[in-house]
């Protein structure tokens, strides 16, 4: 148990930097973790095994973690910009944050109840959370990825449908 608390505060490598900077990065562009063979690919590796190596020694490490041991199911635990910082300066406080999370919250909200979502709304979320990123609320900005997809996904099914 020592031994796994000692691990925690160990830096990444260069190569785990490196990894670790895909995964967060294919995370906030697609909004679900890039598979191992997805990784081997965009990373160059020459085998899965060696994909599996470096995710479990990040692990390990506690930079990583897996959920249920399920498919697609990397999260990154210390972002890439605290690897060097340590600090994400944040410009907003708590509350400030609760509450614009709410508002963006209230617009997700009547998207998804809409029979029919316009691209420019789609525009709308986009904006509201790159704001969120500026202002240093990843965290919140990350947790409403999934459900723009879907609502990416159902504008284009709605342009196929007319």
């Amino acid at each position: 148990m020592d031994e796994q608390k000692t691990d925690t505060k160990v830096r990444p490598t260069k190569k785990q930097k490196e990894l670790l900077t895909f995964i967060e990065e294919f995370i906030t562009a697609k909004g679900y973790s890039p598979s191992y063979r997805e990784i081997m690919q965009g990373l160059n590796y020459t085998s899965v095994a060696t994909v599996a190596l470096h995710v479990n020694n990040l692990i390990k490490r506690g930079h990583l973690a897996k959920r249920d041991r399920s498919a697609r199911s990397l999260e990154v635990l210390i972002p890439s910009v605290n690897l060097e910082t340590k600090i994400v300066p944040k410009q907003i406080k708590d509350t400030e944050e609760k509450w614009l999370v709410e508002k963006i919250e209230q617009f997700f909200k009547e998207a998804e109840e809409a029979p029919r979502v316009e691209e420019r709304e789609l525009d709308q979320l986009y904006v509201l959370i790159g704001a969120l990123k500026v202002l240093g609320a990843d965290g919140a900005a990350q947790s409403f990825i999934p459900r723009l997809s879907k609502l990416k996904k159902r504008t284009s099914a709605n342009e196929y449908a007319t």
